[in-house]
């Protein structure tokens, strides 16, 4: 796998010049565990850590490295690795911490569309679709909508709640799948672009993880 393949660009690159990089190598976060990070670069995954100095110097929760950020970090081991810099982000998703009083969690960054999941088998709610969207609308990101589960109801029922998706929210692609039958699935693909960076947003039990398997 190559660092385009994971998203990487001439801006990045850019970046990594200007600012006297060239000597570290460029990866990008995959995983989150308390300040330790995997990060992938073309040369396989590290655990990372960040320096002393941007643990000091940083003033809250986004001077910290998320997923999705792409990073310049020095190895020093055959699967280990100190990061340096955080790269410039170009969209940051994020929503307010549970049961902490103005703390931002950050979701994902540098994410060029969203998949927003909603199973249609269940308590199928426009309003929380809505959320996502606001969520998508304040980080920059491109939304879809994506009907899961669709195999559970019948036509009739899909196609009527496809015209409310449609009446409501304008704009917006949405896509009804069954991971059971994979019907749908050309349509989802064809919105799948290389070399761009897409996530999943969801409720647990709409199917992501049979989604994204």
């Amino acid at each position: 796998m190559t660092l385009e393949d994971l998203g990487y660009n001439s801006s990045l690159e850019k970046f990594k010049a200007d600012n006297g990089l060239s000597d570290f190598e460029a990866g990008r976060v995959v995983a989150e565990h308390k300040e330790r990070y995997v990060v992938r670069t073309e040369k396989g995954e590290y655990e990372a850590e960040i320096t002393g100095n941007m643990r000091f110097t940083a003033v809250g929760r986004e001077d910290f490295p998320a997923v999705g950020d792409w990073v310049a970090l020095a190895t020093y081991d055959s699967d280990a690795a100190i990061i340096h810099r955080i790269f410039p982000r170009t969209s940051v998703i994020k929503r307010q911490a549970v049961g902490a009083t103005g703390e931002i969690q950050i979701i994902a960054v540098n994410i060029d569309t969203a998949f927003i999941v909603q199973a249609a088998d269940r308590d199928f709610n426009i309003n929380r679709i809505e959320r996502y969207l606001a969520i998508c609308n304040d980080a920059g990101v491109r939304p879809v909508i994506v009907l899961s589960k669709a195999d559970l109801i019948n036509e009739q029922q899909v196609d009527e709640i496809l015209e409310e998706i449609k009446k409501r929210i304008k704009n917006v692609p949405a896509i009804a799948i069954s991971n059971r039958t994979q019907s749908g699935y050309d349509n989802l693909k064809k919105l799948i672009e290389k070399g761009k960076t897409h996530c999943l947003l969801g409720s647990s039990g709409v199917g992501k993880s049979t989604l994204l398997n």
